[in-house]
């Protein structure tokens, strides 16, 4: 089963954890408490997981990975001084070659 979502309007050009919310409960039908509970939860778990260190693989859509980054030499670009960046980790996202191919087909229209 493939439901369609529609966002329409959007008042900003990003979409927000809110919408998402009036998303489920206009078109799924949950009353707006579950669903904003449900879109809380579904990121809370995604970033519990990452926080831990597991990577996260959504299927159709594309993976959350932590990657540990190397300390290196960085500089201060307004006065030029040679300061260290200490090793940190941090989140990269690959999408999917579905997502891929849809944000494709979407840009030849």
């Amino acid at each position: 089963m493939t439901m369609e979502f529609t966002v329409e309007s959007l008042e900003t050009p990003a979409l927000t954890k809110a919408q998402l919310a009036d998303l489920l409960f206009e078109q799924i039908g949950l009353n707006k408490r579950e669903s904003k509970d449900m879109v809380d939860a579904f990121f809370e778990l995604l970033s519990t997981s990452l926080v831990d260190g597991q990577d996260v693989k959504i299927s159709g859509f594309g993976n959350f990975q932590i990657r540990t980054k190397a300390p290196r030499p960085g500089r201060n670009p307004r006065t030029g001084e040679a300061i260290p960046i200490e090793a940190r980790r941090v989140v990269t996202f690959h999408a999917s070659s579905k997502l891929k191919e849809q944000i494709q087909d979407a840009g030849k229209s």
